[in-house]
């Protein structure tokens, strides 16, 4: 691995060297008085062919630099809004130049939109313009491929945009959303060549009259701009192919866009069996319909969903995946003021698990050597079924008057089949688990937004949520399970006394559970600004969060011969009705001095909770005053600090509250307990970023920090590996720190990235009636380096090392994995291209190598020059390995996994592109 990785780093040496004969055009660009013009572009032409060579901005010096090639005559020009000057010819040998410009106001000077055409990249405010041809190389595929490519842009290994660190919530094409949800599906489907403009709309606010009056500085959108030729036309691809490994394989890809002044339609499919699952869980749960998401006024009333403890995937990766998807997407202009849009999403996936885990369980044990170990080797079987359907409609008859109304549904079928070993230190069991759930929820969003006149402005945002789960689980198991719950112990040291009650004596005991959770949540707020000058606003909000939910659930047992025995004891039984209100009223004063922008405010909430269950009913009515603050120093157009600091308080639903007991797992029973109090989150998190594009340098780190007073905890009480948990308010604070940074830089063709992820967190449990301390540190550093050459071969170098580093109660385990890896984008002959991409896994604990692996995947296509067809020749796993590692830490037990992942495969496809 090594040996290839220095034969990477000596072609990319060859590359930068035979690329690096440059000189180097320096400047200082002025207006007619002498005062340094900011963000002015330049551009350098070669004289004889009018080619753009290079292209620079000023920065607040109205300083530029541009890079030439050697030997060779250019045309330098300047341009800004509102100037003009004259062009200059000159001749570059071998010597660096420097030439300045003076420019003179100019009415008839280009517009906005001939300088986006004209510049690579245009800053103009918050967005950012980038011209995808002047990035591009023509190897690119999709979206994703040209995003990459893009200075102070990233696409993170999920797909997700970010840029300034934060992820991109919002994606339109042409000014229309793109599914309105997750940047993923615009990544992975948007054909490349498609593009024309990408503008990044940094503090976005999607409604005008709210612009300037809330803080969106974490909201960021981006908006595709089509090539001429892709409007009013059909366009897109199809591509269908078949392959062998162990088994035949398939993969079948329509995607068609159409788009137009009046509508636009988007339709994507995917079926394939190749581990390529276009729309994974993450994706459905992160799916919440873009921005509309309604503030609550500093109280965090969660409901919890209940879509059951599936295994999840880790790079797309397992024993065996076959995906089908279908997603189509439209928006209509019905008139002047009226536009409707919606998507509706379909998802069948069916996923099998082959995994050898070794847990570590935290107990009250003096010596946290002899804590209790369990190794697993299960065999899992997925089956999710889902289905998302979204619409709206936005009005706007006039300037001052916009109505939106969102419907949003979500409908799954979900089911897990499970059968696995169980290995402790004093006994081998056969466990087989069933779980299956049906969760349906439709939410309905309406939002308005009326100005009275420049000085008055009022909004009013509602939302209800109902939502339904009904998840069934079932447990088969060797041993009695849970001794002392589901049977009275007679004689601790004889198991032979035990009395089965309420559990009835069999070969094999099969516990079942039938639960269902039903949620009605109705959340609004009515928001009034007074501005008092340009620079300084006040804000009075009236708002409430009103929930009802029902929680029932049973507990049974199925005999050897099929019969049922109800568990009637009200231990084993809930029925649970819960009410919540939050009646709340805030103030907040926003004003801007100099480079400061400030905001703080307070809100006092009434909260009244009521909880029927047992017979009996418990109330709660209290007053709590939360105070927020927001500071920004605005240091540059493209620099800026955010501060940002305020109280929450956490109270939980209906789940954490019913006293019967309930299943998590095999080996996890939960019973809640209505006497808990709400926590109380003291949040603080500081925001730094700097965009330069005079010498094309990215910068941005977050820190974050939460002390989490009386938070809501597990009481757990183990038994070997079984465990009972209550939840308690605990007398001890949780912390929680992150830490994440992000330095980026090019060096003409080269770019390079340096980036750190450090997160620590300490959580304070009580197990079997003693105090313990779970501490967690997780660190991540990475560099990466890559070429982006319009000819030759490109490539992207990288190594990443992560350490997972657990105290468990005194129980210390640290892992580390490294990951040297290589890309490879290579076009060559005519109308070949060559992509391909390794990475080497090193992972170990403080004392040993455990797990070597690699992963070598590479791509062959085959395009004629203007001809439609593409011909790709794929093979993935080309090492065949056979498995792969993780590690996972909570406040009960960490583990180590190991598990199976799809054998070495080929794949011929032909693609057709409309």
């Amino acid at each position: 691995m090594f040996e290839n990785t220095m034969f990477m780093l000596f072609l990319l040496g060859i590359t930068l060297v035979t690329n690096a004969q440059k000189a180097q055009i320096t400047g200082v660009v002025k207006d007619s008085v002498g005062n340094p013009l900011e963000m002015a572009n330049i551009i350098a032409y070669k004289k004889d062919t009018n080619a753009m060579v290079a292209y620079g901005i000023t920065n607040d010096k109205g300083i530029y630099k541009v890079n030439v090639p050697q030997n060779d005559t250019y045309l330098l020009r300047v341009s800004f809004i509102g100037f003009s000057s004259e062009a200059k010819s000159f001749t570059v040998s071998e010597q660096d130049v420097s030439i300045d410009f003076e420019m003179k106001p100019d009415e008839n000077s280009l517009d906005e939109v001939e300088l986006v055409y004209e510049m690579p990249v245009v800053v103009k405010g918050d967005t950012l313009v980038y011209n995808a041809d002047s990035f591009t190389t023509g190897t690119e595929k999709k979206l994703g491929d040209v995003l990459e490519k893009l200075p102070g842009v990233e696409v993170n290994e999920d797909g997700e945009i970010e840029v300034e660190g934060k992820t991109v919530s919002k994606v339109m094409v042409e000014g229309k959303d793109f599914f309105d949800g997750d940047s993923k599906l615009a990544t992975k489907n948007i054909p490349a060549d498609a593009l024309d403009k990408v503008e990044v709309l940094r503090n976005y606010e999607d409604v005008s009259q709210m612009r300037g009056l809330r803080n969106s500085d974490d909201q960021i959108a981006i908006n595709i701009k089509l090539k001429e030729g892709k409007k009013n036309f059909w366009f897109g691809d199809v591509q269908a192919g078949s392959g062998v490994g162990e088994t035949e394989r398939y993969i079948v890809k329509p995607k068609l866009f159409y788009y137009s002044p009046k509508y636009s339609i988007n339709i994507i499919t995917d079926f394939n069996d190749i581990g390529e699952v276009p729309f994974t869980r993450r994706d459905y749960f992160n799916f919440t319909g873009g921005f509309r998401n309604l503030g609550r006024g500093g109280t965090t009333f969660t409901v919890s969903s209940d879509d059951l403890a599936f295994a999840t995937l880790q790079d797309n990766r397992a024993n065996d995946i076959n995906t089908k998807f279908g997603a189509a997407n439209f928006n209509l202009t019905a008139s002047k003021t009226l536009d409707i849009s919606g998507y509706g999403i379909v998802s069948d996936t069916e996923t099998d698990f082959v995994t050898n885990t070794r847990r570590v369980y935290i107990d009250d044990t003096p010596d946290p050597t002899d804590n209790v170990v369990e190794e697993t080797f299960d065999n899992t079987t997925q089956e999710n079924k889902l289905g998302l359907l979204k619409l709206s409609a936005v009005y706007k008859p006039n300037a001052n008057f916009r109505l939106d109304y969102d419907m949003f549904g979500k409908l799954s079928s979900q089911k897990e089949v499970g059968n696995f070993l169980s290995v402790r230190s004093d006994v081998s069991e056969n466990i087989e688990e069933q779980l299956e759930n049906t969760p349906f929820s439709i939410q309905q969003n309406v939002n308005a937004y009326y100005t009275v006149n420049e000085k008055n402005i009022f909004s009013l945002e509602a939302q209800h949520l109902y939502q339904d789960e009904d998840p069934f689980y079932n447990a088969i198991r060797d041993e009695i399970p849970f001794r002392g719950v589901f049977t009275a112990i007679n004689d601790p040291t004889d198991p032979s006394l035990d009395t089965f009650d309420p559990l009835q004596e069999a070969d094999r005991y099969s516990i079942n559970q039938d639960k269902q959770v039903v949620t009605s949540k109705f959340d609004a707020k009515l928001d009034y600004y007074y501005v008092l000058n340009k620079k300084s606003n006040l804000n009075f909000t009236l708002g409430s969060i009103v929930s009802t939910q029902n929680f029932d659930s049973s507990i049974f047992q199925v005999l050897d011969n099929e019969d049922t025995v109800t568990f009637g004891d009200e231990d084993f039984n809930n029925d649970v009705t819960y009410n919540f209100t939050d009646i709340f009223a805030s103030m907040h004063y926003k004003f801007i001095t100099g480079i400061f922008t400030f905001n703080p405010g307070v809100s006092l909430h009434n909260y009244r909770l009521k909880d029927e269950q047992l017979g009996t009913r418990l109330e709660q009515d209290e007053w709590l005053v939360l105070p927020d603050f927001f500071a920004l120093a605005q240091f540059k157009k493209s620099e800026s600090l955010r501060f940002n600091y305020s109280i929450t308080a956490e109270y939980t639903d209906v789940n954490r509250l019913a006293e019967g007991f309930v299943f998590n797992n095999y080996n996890s029973l939960f019973r809640g307990n209505r006497n808990l109090d709400n926590a109380l989150y003291d949040n603080f998190s500081l925001n730094y970023f700097s965009f330069n594009m005079f010498n094309y340098t990215n910068v941005f780190a977050r820190i974050s920090y939460s002390n989490r007073r009386s938070p809501i905890k597990n009481n757990s009480v183990f038994s070997g590996i079984n465990r009972v948990e209550t939840p308690v308010n605990s007398n001890l604070a949780d912390q929680i720190f992150s830490a994440v940074g992000n330095f980026s830089r090019s060096f003409g063709k080269i770019k390079g990235t340096l980036s750190a992820r450090v997160g620590w967190s300490s959580f304070n449990n009580v197990v079997n009636t003693l105090p313990s301390e779970s501490i967690s540190l997780t660190q991540n550093y990475s560099t990466e380096w890559s070429t982006n050459f319009k000819k030759g071969p490109n490539f992207d170098l990288g190594y990443s090392i992560t350490v997972n580093d657990y105290d468990n109660n005194g129980a210390q385990s640290t892992f580390y994995t490294s990951r040297p890896f290589a890309r490879l984008d290579w076009s060559f002959a005519k109308g070949f291209l060559l992509k391909s991409s390794y990475s080497y896994y090193n992972y170990r604990d403080t004392q040993t190598t455990l797990n070597e692996y690699s992963f070598w995947d590479a791509d062959l296509f085959y395009q004629k020059p203007d001809s439609k067809w593409e011909y790709k020749f794929s093979v993935t796993n080309l090492l065949d390995i056979d498995s792969i590692n993780r590690d996972s830490f909570n406040e009960l037990f960490n583990s180590t996994s190991s598990y199976m992942v799809q054998p070495r495969y080929w794949i011929l496809s032909i693609k057709y592109n409309l």
